[in-house]
């Protein structure tokens, strides 16, 4: 679960360069769900269905939202019922966390560079802690 949540600020920054260079942010959702939908069926076809997949003209990287969509509803989808949603979404809320500094830092994927000050780790380490504490009762 913590990778799916590391993989969801990505998600959101992938997308929004994808509809930048689409011109329409309801475009890029669509893309986003096909691709999605296409994740999916590739783990259909390994319990024998046969699927057809189709890739728009943009540059492949700005489709790993879809895919990290699909990661994140198949990971939810697989593993809260057997580890917990509490549990499952404490890794997932941890994991955007350390993503979405990571991103804001470095400028990633286009998004707005924010540096990790002394000031911004201690919030994110407070956030992570009081996502912790509410497993904890």
């Amino acid at each position: 679960m913590l990778a799916a949540g590391v993989g969801i600020p990505i998600l959101a920054a992938l997308n929004a360069q994808l509809g930048v260079r689409l011109g329409s942010p309801v475009a890029a959702a669509v893309v986003l769900f096909c691709v999605a939908l296409a994740g999916s069926v590739v783990v259909l076809l390994v319990h024998g269905a046969r699927p057809i997949l189709a890739l728009p003209t943009v540059p492949r990287h700005l489709l790993l939202g879809g895919l990290l969509v699909a990661f994140y509803i198949l990971s939810v989808t697989f593993i809260a019922p057997h580890f917990g949603l509490g549990n499952a979404v404490f890794f997932v809320l941890l994991g955007q966390l350390i993503s979405a500094a990571v991103i804001d830092h470095y400028g990633l994927f286009g998004a707005r560079v924010t540096p990790i000050s002394a000031m911004r780790l201690g919030g994110i380490s407070m956030m992570a802690a009081g996502v912790f504490l509410t497993q904890k009762v």
